[in-house]
């Protein structure tokens, strides 16, 4: 799936099953909160911070899917088409950042 395709069933989930788009000061209010979310894993289960027993079955995958979803929301009800800024921002950091990195001692 594509991010045209993903953005296109999210849509049509929203007009199947939600009703409409929350607004996008909500969306982005629950963003912040999935990126939370994301974080606590990440800094407990890879970082070093202890893992609380009631965090262990929390999958990460399905995280950084709820952060997808709200994403593709937000550019849904924004008129982005993410596809196309998505290939707009690889070209860009491919022709800024190959020889960068290549170069960059602390990467080697």
């Amino acid at each position: 799936m594509n991010l045209q395709n993903a953005q296109e069933t999210v849509d049509q989930w929203i007009k199947t099953h939600g009703v409409r788009y929350f607004n996008e000061l909500t969306n982005m209010a629950q963003l912040t909160e999935e990126v939370g979310e994301v974080a606590r894993i990440i800094a407990r289960r890879y970082g070093e911070q202890s893992e609380k027993e009631s965090d262990k079955n929390k999958d990460l995958g399905e995280e950084l899917a709820d952060v997808i979803f709200v994403v593709l929301c937000l550019a849904n009800q924004t008129g982005v088409d993410l596809q196309a800024a998505f290939n707009k921002n690889l070209d860009l950091k491919t022709k800024r950042d190959h020889n960068r990195h290549h170069s960059n001692q602390k990467l080697k």
